[in-house]
């Protein structure tokens, strides 16, 4: 395949990477240890945890679980946003020889239960605020062994007594529950305390992750991550940040914000693994919607990368107190997870001085694909390059590759793409062509130097009297509207036209209204593209990352 775009690679970045340099996420994990004992590696409502805690406290879960007498390659639940726990409970399975199931806090008790059954899941962690959703399908699942957390188990005794009692009891973010086999963290802690761990062999094709897809359409499936893919991914994205890490300091630690949560395919990799390979540090947001919280815990750090999704970007630009912030120190602004819009980015560079650089990629390519330059001065509208050792092809319907300029299906080929669904072979093979493309189901378009706009997801194009309307162009077009705080386009029935625009809109102007938009849409938006319907909504439903789920706007099925 003619890699063409490599001619347009930043100065600095290699063409291909390495993965061989590390058998498994193990030696990965004890080499960080070892390199960065004493340096920090999370931060978390003020207190700090160095590698080398992290190192003794993940050794003892990990012995733990072993003397449960778990094969290898058993599958182990968190459910955790981001606190102390997660990324000790994340290293101590891996270094065990156990795989990661990865749980959505926030999913109802069909979800779940359907994710640990499908997982085989035989031990969960759990953070106690969700453990009410498990006691409801407790005796459904295969998950047997249950260790319980509390948000301030790991922030010393005082300090975590007082963050347990404010959010149990003043708070009240703790339903009642009642999981009589259940562990709590301390009961673990004082077990392991006998125990040792002991080397777990695993190799590139061990599984590490299942990481388990939106399910936005369909049921979930999990996307077997293999070692390999998740090294690989690592340093690609190393590799492709170097020339915005080139602007530390000499000794100067990458400090990451992390409100993604660290569940996320987006975070575990680009927060959580590529800080153990460079010894950076994560700074813990729990609950990024609470923005004013959010941004008080920004303004007591000097943070270096900041990834995140359009709608957070977009929520912080409009807190004053956000505009207030030192931003020296942000050498690089990563958006992902969804469509960067124009009038966001545009925001956000003259508020931070920091421009947004839009990546792209999915849970089953670990996740990144493309990413533009991270030493980018402006937004492009883009998704960027093919990361080192990827290919992208543009694909029509029947799988043929189209020529530059064409508009396709994306598909991606590289060490980071998964070894397939979870025990669903037939789904595998739908996405997968001969030559070992992943068919991502979104269309874009590659340019000649190599640049790929994504145009939309295929499921959400809306057929308007023949015509192709992509619900990103309307939506970027109707953000950069200022009485607008979010957006979101579907389509709809409609008996002339086949389908209809139907726009629904989050004002930030509360005298904004549907007669201004109207107006607008008709000066920037060619007739077959302008919304018919627009309805006005207090919120917008969204995933855990906070991309606005358009699927469920098409199943209220409300017109007008």
């Amino acid at each position: 395949m003619d890699r063409f775009w490599l001619r347009n690679y930043p100065k600095g970045v290699p063409t291909d990477i390495d993965y061989n340099q590390y058998k498994s996420l193990i030696q990965l994990f004890d080499e960080a240890f070892k390199k960065y004992s004493g340096q920090g590696a999370y931060s978390f409502m003020g207190a700090e945890m160095t590698f080398g805690q992290l190192d003794q406290h993940s050794a003892a879960i990990g012995a733990w679980l072993q003397s449960k007498g778990l094969s290898k390659g058993a599958r182990i639940a968190i459910m955790m946003p981001n606190v102390m726990q997660y990324p000790v409970v994340m290293a101590g399975v891996i270094r065990a020889g156990y795989t990661v199931v990865n749980v959505n806090p926030l999913y109802t008790p069909r979800e779940l239960e359907h994710q640990l059954k499908d997982s085989g899941a035989e031990a969960i962690f759990i953070l106690e605020n969700f453990a009410g959703t498990l006691q409801q399908v407790i005796d459904k699942v295969p998950t047997k062994t249950i260790v319980v957390c509390a948000m301030g188990d790991m922030l010393g005794f005082a300090k975590g007594m007082l963050v347990n009692f404010v959010v149990r009891s003043v708070k009240k973010m703790v339903p009642a529950f009642t999981l009589p086999n259940a562990l709590r963290w301390s009961d673990v802690l004082a077990e392991s305390s006998k125990l040792s761990l002991k080397h777990a062999d695993c190799s590139h094709g061990d599984v590490a992750f299942l990481q388990y897809t939106g399910g936005t359409t369909g049921v979930s499936k999990g996307a077997t991550l293999s070692h390999k893919n998740v090294i690989a991914n690592m340093l690609q994205a190393e590799a492709w940040y170097q020339p915005a890490l080139a602007k530390l300091k000499p000794g100067e630690q990458m400090i990451t914000v992390t409100a993604l949560p660290l569940y996320h395919i987006f975070a575990l990799t680009c927060c959580a693994l590529l800080s153990m390979r460079t010894g950076g540090k994560n700074l813990l947001i729990p609950n990024p919607r609470d923005i004013p919280a959010f941004v008080k815990e920004l303004s007591k750090h000097k943070f270096g990368v900041f990834p995140a999704v359009n709608t957070l970007f977009n929520a912080l630009t409009n807190n004053e107190d956000f505009k207030k912030l030192d931003f020296k120190s942000l050498i690089l602004t990563l958006g992902g997870g969804m469509a960067v819009q124009q009038a966001v980015a545009e925001k956000w560079l003259k508020i931070t001085g920091s421009p947004i650089c839009e990546a792209y990629g999915l849970s089953e390519t670990s996740p990144g694909a493309t990413c533009n330059p991270t030493d980018t001065t402006k937004y492009s509208g883009s998704i960027g390059l093919p990361m080192p050792s990827t290919d992208i092809a543009i694909l029509d319907d029947d799988g043929n590759q189209l020529p530059v300029g064409s508009t396709g299906e994306i598909a991606i080929r590289g060490p980071q793409v998964m070894a397939g669904y979870w025990q669903r072979p037939d789904d595998t093979a739908s996405v997968m062509t001969a030559d070992g493309f992943f068919r991502s189901g979104d269309i874009g378009v590659m340019d000649a130097n190599g640049y790929t706009k994504i145009v939309d997801r295929k499921k959400d194009m809306i057929l308007v009297s023949g015509f192709n309307v992509y619900p990103n162009e309307v939506e970027g077009v109707i953000a950069m509207h200022p009485g607008v705080l979010e957006c979101a386009a579907i389509g709809v029935p409609d008996e002339h036209a086949g389908e209809a625009v139907k726009l629904f809109v989050v004002k930030k102007d509360a005298a904004l209204t549907e007669k201004d938009l109207s107006e607008f849409c008709k000066e920037h938006l060619t007739g077959y593209k302008k919304p018919k319907y627009i309805e006005f909504r207090s919120d917008l439903p969204k995933t855990n990352v906070g991309k606005i789920l358009r699927r469920e706007l098409r199943d209220q099925k409300k017109v007008a």
